[in-house]
């Protein structure tokens, strides 16, 4: 006959060196991998930040490279505005003797039509209503009304091949002598002006950065020059920024500006500082 066995629990003893080595592995966990976690999570959120602050500059370097030439405006270092453009080409300065029927920009007299020679340089087409803008030589010159800057009647009349690629239509302007290197650039006008606001940076409590940058292109041509930076809003570009500033060098009567870009977001008390420094042509 077999008799069944007494169940049997865990002694004391045991228990006891159960709870140590548990205790043990735990500590070693703490002690090893804890830090490798934390390691991770921390180059985790700083990668974000960076890819985040990245975009962030490319977006403001675009805009600054296809901006009018002289239209930046910084009315402090938290903020910066300008005008994009969205084409530009040559235009016909002085008439062939070999033909007839040409349309020339002449800055003697009043004209309200051109020829374009060769093809437009363009992210998208001119349409009705947008602004041609020449010679700008002054900062705040294609900002104010009548003096470099007349909107757009007919972008592409149809002309003879011969007398250029396209003919344009303007409201009749007298566009200023000043420069002769016969180029012309076109500024949408469902996007006239541009401001990068950077708003509120600095660092709470939590390590959390609080400001904002913002992309505002709902800001029509203002001929004064600004005094300060407009109210938060518009596109958001950057969050959790913790500082950031705008600096502009060298300006009208120079060939080239610099404008230096610093952005730094924080999060979880991590930080990231990015600077980028854009080249802005001067030259009409």
């Amino acid at each position: 006959m077999n008799r069944r066995q007494p169940a049997r629990g865990f002694s004391l003893v045991e228990l006891i060196l159960v709870i140590v080595i548990t205790g043990v592995l735990a500590g070693v966990a703490v002690v090893f991998v804890r830090p490798a976690i934390d390691s991770f999570v921390a180059q985790r959120a700083r990668a974000e930040l960076q890819g985040a602050a990245e975009a962030a500059l490319t977006v403001m370097q675009r805009d600054i490279r296809r901006a009018v030439p002289n239209s930046l405006r910084t009315p402090s270092n938290a903020c910066f505005e300008l005008l994009p453009t969205v084409a530009g080409g040559r235009y016909r300065r002085d008439f062939d003797t070999a033909r007839i029927g040409e349309a020339v920009l002449d800055t003697s007299q009043v004209i309200d039509r051109f020829d374009v020679l060769g093809p437009l340089n363009q992210s998208q087409a001119p349409q009705v209503g947008d602004w041609l803008v020449v010679g700008n030589q002054n900062v705040n010159d294609a900002y104010a009304s009548g003096i470099n800057r007349a909107r757009i009647s007919d972008p592409n009349l149809a002309v003879d091949a011969q007398l250029g690629s396209r003919r344009m239509v303007i409201e009749p302007r007298q566009f200023p002598s000043s420069y002769a290197g016969g180029r012309f650039v076109v500024v949408a006008d469902s996007e006239q002006a541009l401001f990068f606001v950077c708003a509120n940076p600095g660092i709470n409590s939590l390590g959390e950065g609080t400001g904002t940058l913002y992309r505002q292109k709902a800001y029509g041509f203002n001929a004064t020059y600004p005094a300060s930076c407009p109210a938060a809003g518009g596109e958001v570009l950057a969050s959790r920024v913790s500082s950031c500033s705008f600096q502009l060098d060298g300006r009208t009567g120079t060939d080239y500006a610099l404008l230096s870009l610093r952005l730094q977001l924080t999060r979880q008390g991590e930080t990231v500082a990015l600077q980028l420094s854009s080249m802005v042509s001067n030259a009409p």
